[in-house]
């Protein structure tokens, strides 16, 4: 019970980081290529690829890892690119 409430937390967390990327990008207030967007994203997707794991929902999992791969990928190349 005390795990499944800790991955309900991280699930809600995941979650909420997500949509408050996609909420401040469709209302122009950053970029979906912004250092700020990429990092929500990607702690977001990170978090649910966790919860995914610990309830063993393997296609939400790969999808989630898919996702969090591509904000760090995006953040590697923006750091990168300022170099």
């Amino acid at each position: 019970m005390f795990i499944e409430i800790n991955t309900e937390i991280i699930a809600y967390l995941g979650m909420m980081l997500i949509l408050l990327a996609f909420f401040m990008e469709t209302r122009n207030v950053i970029e979906s290529k912004a250092p700020l967007y990429l990092l929500l994203m990607a702690v977001g997707s990170g978090l649910l690829a966790i919860r995914a794991y610990l309830i063993q929902e393997w296609a939400f999992f790969i999808l989630e890892i898919a996702w969090f791969l591509t904000a760090v990928v995006g953040l590697f190349y923006l750091n990168r690119g300022s170099e």
